[in-house]
Order: C-alpha cells, then structure tokens, then sequence
C-alpha cells in the first residue's frame, strides 16, 4: 500500500513508490528506490513537495560481501575489494558519480573501432571451432583484443556500442559473445571499474558461451522448444565451458567466473549450481544482466528480439528476482533510455534512429532522421542534437515514443556508422 508523505517528514529508509510530478523532471532514473541517505532526501526536496512511499512492501538489498580471506592470492583480493567496493556504492545511493569522462567524439572513435572489430570477429570464430575441435584456446590473442576494446571504451563507448547492433540470426553465438563482451566493458566503464579489471570482465564475457560448442547444433538452434533433455544438455554448456577455461593458461579466475555464473540468478533459480544474492558475485552478476539482456533483444532461431528500449524494462520488471536490483538500475543508466539503434518518433513527426548517447542529458541523444513527417524518406544523411534541435515553432524537440525495430522497413544498423563487411 502506497501512502502520500510531505518531502519534509521523509526519511532515510523508505522507499519512494511514486513522484509528485513526472519522472523526466528530475534526475532520479526511476520511480522507485530506498532512500539510503539525507543527500537523497535533500534531492527529492529540491524537487517535490510531497511523494508516495511504500508502507507494505520492503525494499531489500543483501549486504555486500565480507573482504576475502587473507590466504587467497593477491588477485583474487583485488576482485574482491573491488566487489565490496562498487556494491556499497551501488547501495549508497541510485545515480552513481562517472569515473570515466568521454575522451573521444564517436566520429573519431568509429575509425578505431572498425578494425578492432574487424580483428575480434576473426578470433571468436577461431576461439570457437578451437573449443569445438578441443584445441588450445589462444588466451593471449583474447587478451590483446579485448584490451583494445577497453581501451576504445574507455575513450567512448557509443562507437562499439554501434557495431554491437550488427546481428545475424545464423551467427548468433559468435556475434552473441561478441555484444556481451561490448557490453560487459560499457557496464564496468559506467560502473567505474579500474582498467584492470576491466580487461577481466572483458574476456570472462567474450569466452562466457564457450562450452556451447559441446553443445550439439539441433539444439542451439532448435526453432521450438527444448525436452527436458535437450534443456540438460544446453545447461552443460556452463560446466564445460567453465571446463575449458580451467584448462586454458593464461585465463584468471575472476574472468571465469562470468561463465559460471551468468545463468545463475538472484532469487536462486538459476543454474547450474543455484546461487543466491551476492554468492554469485559482481562479475558474474553483471555477465548474466549482459547476457539476457543481449539475448531478449536479438533475433534466435525460437523467437524475435524485443527492441532494447522494450528489453531493459523487462529487464528492470525483473529485478530483485533474477538481477542485482541496484545493478540492474545502473545497467539501464548505462544503456539510457532509448539505447543506442532504437527506433524513435519525435514531437516534429519525424522519425529516426538513436546513434550516440548523451551522458549528461540521458533524454537528449543524436538521432539519425530516417523518415519525414509525411513518411518519405529524409534526403541524405541527417544527424540532429535533441539538446539544440527544436520543432518547426521553436519548442524543444523531445522523443515521443520508441517503436519496434523494422516499423516503416527501417532497418536501424543503415542509420549507424558502421558497415556490414566490418
């Protein structure tokens, strides 16, 4: 039950429910959160003059974990503190302060970007068929690019973002792993993550799905659902490839962790070994958040991707239960919220795609014009700034709703930076 409170009586520890005005107001992502603080409470103040706070349902968060047993070695400390670290700060309060600042434009970085990509296509299909066949995996090949791809997000994120809409149904593990790896590297960079273990997060994503290729091809690509046995023998996909990685030199433990536990989930229903809450640990909480979020929002061979604005509020409906729910708050930060390649309509009538993000003004991307007013197509390559763009009566322009990918035959990946021979 909801009950509507003065900002002056709140007080640290009740969960906000709902505002007194609309959410894109105001600098919190979403309504609904705990207050954990009196910053929070001097924010909703500036804001507000009265909210409704939930009164029967009680907001909890596991507390982060313990700092690791001295005997365990030097880097397992490190991963460990930076666990305890970000989680309580995760905790403290619903909008974290940036540690990284965009160096680069995304017409610069694209450039970079293009053979990075180009070079990491080459090595997943060869990481792979080398796990197929039971081959030595090339850890130092993977480890070179993916800290390339840190390096790139570092500068700018939005440019490997764009090439992370590059999709084909009939690649999908390869390119799978590839998005998961772009995203995983985003999510730290947001979450402010040092370098080192960025490049962990990173690799430990792009080999998470390795054991599927233990996994017979009928059924990865079975168009209908799986038997009870089909579905076994997909789950063994997680201990084989957890397999595999222990046998590879060169591959740390913090980075296998992302394969062992991105199904599992944060109510325990998960897999393979039930994990609950923060037993699972940040790396691979945020290799399941990065997983299913690419997996919902990508074409497979037993259903349609969502379109990612439509993904991360399923994602968000699903908190507390599968997810970290203060992670999964960040993740859509770090996402916006219309991501990059959605397909909006604006309060012009025009219609376009999302090409790069504004990290300040989350509700102000670059947009792509595809179509007019009148549904004809927009001449030539026309990129607009929702900061500084107005309507033909000098109004702000502002995103009206996010449509499904392939409205109107918009293929959005046209409208993007990148090539398809990338």
């Amino acid at each position: 039950m909801k009950r509507k409170l003065d900002v002056q009586q709140l007080k640290v520890g009740m969960f906000v429910c709902e505002l007194d005005r609309p959410w894109r107001e105001t600098p919190f992502l979403f309504q609904g959160f705990e207050i954990r603080s009196e910053d929070d409470i001097v924010e909703l103040q500036r804001y507000c003059q009265h909210v409704y706070i939930e009164t029967s349902e009680t907001y909890q968060i596991p507390p982060p974990r313990k700092p690791a047993d001295k005997t365990l070695i030097q880097e397992t400390l490190n991963h460990k503190r930076v666990e305890h670290d970000l989680l309580i700060k995760i905790e403290s309060h619903p909008l974290l302060k940036p540690v990284y600042h965009d160096q680069t434009n995304l017409e610069e970085e694209i450039e970079i970007v293009r053979e990075i990509h180009r070079v990491t296509k080459n090595l997943v299909y060869a990481l792979l068929e080398d796990a197929r066949l039971g081959k030595n995996l090339n850890a130092a090949g993977a480890k070179k690019i993916v800290g390339e791809m840190a390096e790139s997000v570092i500068r700018n994120p939005d440019a490997l973002t764009c090439f992370a809409q590059l999709k084909k149904k009939d690649e999908y593990t390869a390119q799978h792993s590839m998005r998961v790896c772009i995203l995983a590297l985003s999510f730290g960079r947001h979450l402010g993550l040092e370098k080192q273990e960025l490049n962990t997060l990173g690799l430990g994503a792009l080999l998470h799905d390795i054991g599927k290729m233990k996994v017979p091809n009928e059924i990865l690509n079975k168009p209908g659902p799986l038997n009870d046995y089909e579905y076994a023998l997909m789950k063994s996909h997680v201990p084989r490839g957890v397999e595999i990685l222990d046998a590879t030199d060169g591959i740390p433990r913090t980075a296998i962790e992302v394969a062992r536990c991105h199904h599992e989930r944060y109510s325990g229903a998960g897999y393979i070994h039930g994990l609950k809450g923060d037993q699972i640990g940040l790396f691979g909480m945020i290799g399941g958040i990065v997983d299913c979020y690419d997996a919902i929002s990508s074409d497979r061979a037993y259903h349609t991707g969502m379109s990612a604005h439509a993904a991360l509020k399923k994602m968000y409906e699903w908190r507390n239960r599968d997810f970290h729910p203060g992670l999964v708050e960040q993740f859509i930060q770090c996402m916006g919220i219309y991501p990059i390649g959605s397909v909006v309509e604006l309060n012009t009538g025009e219609i376009g795609v999302v090409v790069t993000m504004n990290r300040v003004r989350r509700l102000k991307p670059r947009v792509t014009l595809a179509l007019q007013p009148d549904y004809y197509p927009v001449p030539g390559a026309t990129t607009v700034d929702l900061m500084t763009y107005k309507t033909g009566d000098g109004q702000p322009c502002e995103i009206e709703r996010v449509l499904e990918p392939g409205v109107y035959g918009i293929n959005p990946v046209q409208y993007l930076p990148v090539t398809t021979a990338a």
